[in-house]
């Protein structure tokens, strides 16, 4: 199972929980699975507009320390580390 790290700012959503082992091959079935266990967090991550879900712009996925740009398509392995972060955006 990959171990989701839960940010600080959605950790009332999950019961005061920072970090939890969840089933998933990708980016997408693990905030699925995390959703079952914690309904809501999926609201703060996906954005549904569209007929495809994506991450909302506002949130950047690392898989064992590497921001990937393919989103909620993302492969994981079953002993990886993810990380829901704020994206960092500007600069010149």
């Amino acid at each position: 199972m990959a171990c989701v790290y839960i940010p600080s700012l959605m950790q009332k959503l999950s019961n005061g929980i920072s970090q939890i082992e969840v089933d998933g091959q990708n980016v997408r079935e693990v905030i699925d699975n995390l959703d079952l266990k914690f309904p809501g967090i999926k609201d703060k991550l996906v954005e549904n507009k569209g007929p495809i879900p994506k991450l909302k712009s506002s949130i950047s996925v690392a898989v064992d320390g590497q921001i990937t740009n393919v989103g909620l398509i993302q492969k994981i392995s079953p002993n990886c580390e993810i990380h829901f972060l704020p994206a960092i955006a500007g600069g010149s």
